[in-house]
C-alpha cells in the first residue's frame, strides 16, 4: 500500500518533470501534486493495437502504428522554409517522416538503422508520408507499461508548443506509477466494493491510465465515477444532515387566524394537490426544531407564489416576519402588487423596498421593520444591506436563487439571532440529475400541476415567409381584445450576424400595425428605467396592444389578457429563455399561442430546441433536453460556482451512476452518520481528506 502523504509529494519532484515543466503543468492544467497527475483522465482513446506494414497503409488520412528503420535524413528547403525529411522503411516498402520545427533535436535524437514504432496520421502525395509522428524505440515500446489504447489527455497549445506532448504525459504518468508501484489508497468500504463488484482502486488508476482491453476500461471509468459522485453526494447528505442537528429552526407551532382566514376568504382559487403537498412539506419542516432550507421548484404559472405568501402568514401567525428578495426591481414591483392584491382588506403591513425608493419611505420602512410593525417586506438586493434590521426576521423566500451570489444570500442568515427559515424559488426547472448534484443539500419540493382552468399554450413554428399570415393572425387576436408580444434577440442591427433587430422590427410593425387603430409599445435594456415602466405600464393597463420589447421582459409582467408571444430569431435563444418567454402569456383563461420565427438555415441543435418547444409545455421535460444540449456548466450558471468541476463523471451521461452513488451515500448516513462504524474507516479517512482540501459546498445557503 503506498502511503498516501506520496500523492501530496510537490510535481516537482516527480523525474522528468523539473522546475520550468513543474510551473506549465500547474499553470495550464492545474497539476501541483502527484495526486493532480493521477487525477488527470484521458479524454478519449487511440487503438494502438494494430501494426501496419506499409505496403497496407490506405490513402485515408488514418492514425496508424508501423515498426520499421530510419536509413536517410535530410534538410530540405523550400519557399524560404525548411523541414526535416526521414526515410522509413520496412520489409514491404518505405515512407517519408516529415518535422517543419524542432530539427535539431530530431537530428541530434533518432538513431538511424534502429528499429522504432512510428504513429501518426498518413498524408498521400506521390507516396506516403507522416508529419511530426510520435517515435520510440521498439526496445523501450515493448518495455513500457504502453498497452494496445493509447490515453489522449487534456492539453493546451501552450503546453503542446513547449514540448510536453500527450507521449510526454504518457511517460510521466509511467515514471509516478514506478514510484508508487501502482499501488493506492482504497477509497470506498468492503461492502460498497463487494455489493456493487467494484474494481478496486489500484486496479481502477492502472487501468483508466493503461487499459489492457476495452473490458477492463469500462469497468475501471464505473468505479472511479462512482467514487467520484458519491463523495459529492455524501458531502451534500452530510450538510443536510448537520445542518438539521446542529442549525435550530425557529418553531412555528401555530396555524393562526391570518393563515386561515387567508385560506377560507382570500384564495383567488382552490390549491392543486401539487400545492397542498408543498404547502404540508413546508409547514412540516418549520415545526420542527430545526431550519428549513428548502427548494421550490415550479414551471411558469404554477402557483409558486401563492404557496409563498401562505408560508409567510405562517410566519406572521407565530409573531415573526417575513420577507421576500428578487434580483430585479421589475420582478420585486411584480411581487409586490401581486402579494398586496391577494391579500387584499386583510390586516397585513407589506411594503416594497428596492434601489429607487424614496430616502424618506425608506426611514419609514426601517423604522417598522425594526418596531416590528412591519410584516413582510418584499425588494431587490436592498434588503440584503446591514442597515435593514429586522425585529424578528422568521421567513426568507428568495425568488430565482441561481441570480444571487453566496455572500449575498448568507446575509439573510444573519437578520435574526437564530437563522430564519429558507425557501428558494425558481421557475427555472432543474432536471432531476443537476438537482441532485447542486442542490442536494437542500430539501426540494415540486409543484408539478397547473392550476384548474389554465390552458396549455399552443406552440408553433413559423419561417420568415409565412410573415404575412402570422400578422394576420395577430390581427385577428387583437380584435378579439386581446394583446401581443413580439420578442427580439438584438437592439442594433449586428454586422456579423443577419437577424432582424428591435428597431428594424419596430418600424416594420409601425406599418402593418398603424395608428390611430394600433397602438405600440417599445422596452429595451437600453431605456431608461422611468421610460420602461412608462411602456410596461401602458400595456399592463391595455392603452397598448403590441408590445415590442428585448428579453427584458422574460420576467416581471404578469398580464392575463395577453395570448399571443411572437419570438424573432427564435433560433438564438436558449431552451430554457424561449419557455420563460412563452410563459408570460397563458396566465387568462384563453387560448394563448406561442409563435417562434426563423429563417431557413438552421442547424441541427436549433431544430432540436425549436421541435422541443413544439412538442411539450413541461418544464421539466425541456430543463432535461436542454441539460443534454448545452451541459451542466451553462445551465444554471454553475461554471462560475465551480460546483461541477467533475474530473471523470459526466452528470447528463452518467445519469444512472448518479442516481446509483445517491442511495448508496444516503444509505451510508443514515446507517452511520458519523462515520465511525469500522466498515467506514476508509471513507471518513477520504471524506476529512476531501473536507480539508476543497470545501466546495459552502456556496450554498
Amino acid at each position: 500500500m503506498v502511503r498516501t502523504n506520496i500523492l501530496q509529494t510537490p510535481i516537482d519532484y516527480l523525474k522528468g518533470v523539473g522546475p520550468s515543466r513543474a510551473d506549465l503543468l500547474r499553470k495550464e492544467l492545474g497539476i501541483h501534486t502527484y495526486q493532480d497527475l493521477i487525477n488527470l483522465f484521458p479524454n478519449r482513446y487511440l487503438d494502438r493495437t494494430r501494426y501496419y506494414k506499409i505496403n497496407e497503409l490506405q490513402r485515408n488520412n488514418a492514425e496508424v502504428q508501423v515498426v520499421g528503420k530510419v536509413v536517410h535524413l535530410k534538410t530540405v528547403e523550400q519557399k524560404n522554409r525548411k523541414r526535416l525529411v526521414a526515410t522509413f522503411v520496412d520489409e514491404t516498402g518505405q515512407m517519408e517522416l516529415v518535422w517543419f520545427r524542432a530539427h535539431k533535436w530530431i537530428r541530434e535524437t533518432v538513431k538511424i538503422n534502429k528499429p522504432y514504432v512510428i504513429f501518426g496520421k498518413t498524408n498521400w502525395y506521390n507516396g506516403f508520408s507522416m508529419a511530426h509522428p510520435e517515435m520510440e524505440l521498439l526496445e523501450e515500446h515493448q518495455r513500457s507499461l504502453q498497452t494496445g489504447m493509447q490515453p489522449v489527455y487534456p492539453s493546451t497549445e501552450k503546453l503542446t508548443n513547449k514540448g510536453i506532448t500527450n507521449r510526454v504525459v504518457n511517460k510521466l504518468l509511467q515514471q509516478l506509477f514506478r514510484e508508487t508501484q501502482g499501488k493506492f489508497f482504497e477509497t470506498l468500504s468492503p461492502d460498497l466494493l463487494e455489493e456493487l463488484k467494484l474494481m478496486p482502486k489500484s486496479e481502477a488508476l492502472i487501468n483508466i491510465h493503461f487499459p489492457k482491453n476495452g473490458e477492463l476500461l469500462a469497468k475501471a471509468q464505473y468505479r472511479l465515477k462512482f467514487e467520484e459522485l458519491f463523495y459529492i453526494q455524501l458531502q451534500l447528505i452530510a450538510k443536510n444532515l448537520s445542518n438539521k442537528a446542529k442549525i435550530k429552526g425557529l418553531p412555528f407551532e401555530q396555524v393562526g387566524s391570518n393563515f386561515n382566514t387567508f385560506f377560507h376568504h382570500h384564495l383567488p382559487f382552490s390549491l392543486t394537490g401539487a400545492q397542498k403537498r408543498v404547502l404540508k412539506e413546508i409547514r412540516n419542516d418549520m415545526g420542527s426544531k430545526a431550519q428549513m432550507n428548502r427548494l421550490l421548484q415550479g414551471d411558469v404559472g404554477s402557483g409558486k407564489t401563492i404557496v409563498a405568501l401562505m408560508s409567510m402568514l405562517l410566519a406572521i401567525d407565530n409573531n415573526y416576519q417575513a420577507c421576500l428578495v428578487a434580483p430585479t426591481e421589475i420582478l420585486a414591483q411584480q411581487h409586490f402588487n401581486g402579494l398586496s392584491e391577494l391579500l387584499g382588506d386583510m390586516d397585513i403591513n407589506i411594503d416594497l423596498l428596492t434601489g429607487s425608493t424614496s430616502r424618506s419611505k425608506r426611514k419609514e420602512i426601517h423604522e417598522q421593520l425594526e418596531n416590528g410593525s412591519l410584516h413582510i417586506l418584499v425588494g431587490t438586493h436592498a434588503i440584503l444591506e446591514d442597515k435593514v434590521r429586522f425585529n424578528n426576521l422568521g421567513l426568507a423566500v428568495i425568488d430565482e436563487q441561481h441570480r444571487f451570489g453566496v455572500a449575498q444570500r448568507s446575509k439573510l442568515w444573519h437578520k435574526n439571532t437564530t437563522p430564519p427559515h429558507i425557501l428558494v424559488m425558481t421557475a427555472t426547472p432543474i432536471p432531476r440529475t443537476l438537482a441532485m448534484s447542486l442542490y442536494g443539500d437542500l430539501d426540494i419540493s415540486v409543484i408539478d400541476e397547473l392550476p384548474p382552468g389554465r390552458k396549455p399554450i399552443r406552440t408553433v413554428h413559423r419561417y420568415d415567409a409565412n410573415r404575412l399570415k402570422v400578422f394576420r393572425f395577430i390581427r385577428d387576436e387583437i380584435a378579439k381584445g386581446r394583446q401581443v408580444y413580439v420578442v427580439y434577440p438584438l437592439i442594433e442591427e449586428s454586422e456579423k450576424l443577419d437577424y432582424k433587430d428591435l428597431m428594424d422590427g419596430y418600424a416594420s410593425i409601425e406599418r402593418e400595425f398603424p395608428k390611430p387603430n394600433y397602438q405600440i409599445s417599445i422596452v429595451h435594456g437600453r431605456m431608461k428605467a422611468e421610460d420602461k415602466d412608462y411602456e410596461m405600464d401602458r400595456f399592463v393597463r391595455g392603452e397598448t396592444q403590441i408590445m415590442v420589447a428585448t428579453t427584458v421582459i422574460e420576467v416581471g409582467v404578469n398580464v392575463p389578457n395577453a395570448s399571443v408571444m411572437v419570438i424573432e430569431s427564435a433560433e438564438r435563444f436558449g431552451l430554457s429563455q424561449l419557455h420563460q418567454l412563452r410563459g408570460r402569456v397563458g396566465r387568462g383563461a384563453e387560448q394563448s399561442f406561442c409563435i417562434l420565427m426563423t429563417g431557413h438555415k438552421l442547424s441541427n441543435e436549433s431544430k432540436t430546441r425549436l421541435e422541443t418547444m413544439c412538442a411539450t409545455n413541461d418544464g421539466f421535460e425541456i430543463a432535461e433536453v436542454d441539460l443534454k444540449l448545452r451541459g451542466p456548466g451553462d445551465l444554471m450558471g454553475t461554471q462560475q460556482s465551480g460546483v461541477l468541476n467533475l474530473k471523470i463523471a459526466d452528470i447528463v451521461k452518467d445519469n444512472e451512476i448518479l442516481k446509483a452513488a445517491r442511495y448508496y451515500a444516503i444509505r451510508t448516513m443514515k446507517e452511520d452518520p458519523s462515520l465511525s462504524m469500522d466498515k467506514n474507516k476508509r471513507v471518513l479517512y477520504t471524506f476529512g481528506q476531501m473536507a480539508k482540501h476543497k470545501n466546495i459546498w459552502t456556496y450554498i445557503s
